[in-house]
């Protein structure tokens, strides 16, 4: 009996100690972890429960025929005849650094709900994307998440540039976002940044405060714009 009891004893402290070198292998690996990957890998590990707790919005727009030529599966929004310019990609709760995504609670949004986001993301689909990965952590019903989705679509104005151009365009990013600036006064720089691949642009993000009454500065979401020289624009087909 006395043996069980000490083989018992062993493994409890083995359990133990195990279990303590891996929480403290996680806390050095956070501490080592830079770049992009660790608002990610932080947002995988907090994400289940963080709802409310978030520091700002960031408004997603993508120029459908950049975001088309580098994303496949856009279905709808890359629909030849559709002549889709800027559209909502998503509405994200964002932290000063990093951003928590694929939050506890989610759940489908109601036919109501979703009635609330056509017109402002291309299609169904995405809009039931972006809720279940952005939206919740909002820790807002799927109805006034998508209600902020539209206020928030409703503050930017879209320069006169990139409504309807006719012929494909040339850039530097510094070029999109003046215009964003001069069609939207109270945007200043730092507060927004361009989205490109490959030397396409694909889309612009826009920061906002958690009320979604104001412009606001951003510092990860400006550094990890476009800093290419030049940048294409494809026209809408």
């Amino acid at each position: 009996m006395k043996r069980a009891l000490a083989r018992c004893a062993v493994g409890v402290l083995f359990v133990g100690a195990v279990s303590l070198a891996g929480f403290s292998a996680a806390r050095a690996n956070d501490a080592d972890c830079a770049g992009e990957g660790c608002a990610e890998r932080a947002a995988a590990r907090t994400g289940a429960t963080a709802t409310r707790d978030f520091d700002f919005y960031v408004l997603a727009l993508s120029w459908s025929p950049g975001f088309c030529e580098s994303v496949e599966g856009a279905r709808d929004q890359c629909e030849p005849g559709k002549g889709l310019g800027f559209v909502v990609h998503g509405l994200w709760p964002q932290y000063e650094k990093g951003f928590p995504s694929e939050c506890a609670g989610a759940r489908a949004p109601s036919r109501v709900a979703l009635e609330k986001a056509a017109g402002l993301f291309p299609d169904e689909r995405l809009a039931r994307y972006e809720w279940r990965k952005h939206g919740v952590c909002s820790g807002k019903s799927p109805s006034d998440y998508f209600a902020d989705v539209a206020r928030a679509h409703a503050a930017v104005t879209i320069p006169p540039l990139f409504v309807k151009p006719v012929r494909d365009q040339t850039f530097t990013p510094i070029d999109v976002e003046r215009a964003f600036y001069e069609a939207n006064p109270r945007l200043r720089p730092g507060m927004m940044a361009v989205s490109c691949r490959r030397g396409v642009m694909d889309g612009v993000r826009i920061c906002l405060s958690k009320d979604l009454r104001e412009f606001r500065a951003c510092p990860e979401i400006t550094q990890r714009g476009c800093h290419v020289r030049e940048i294409s624009a494809p026209a809408p087909l």
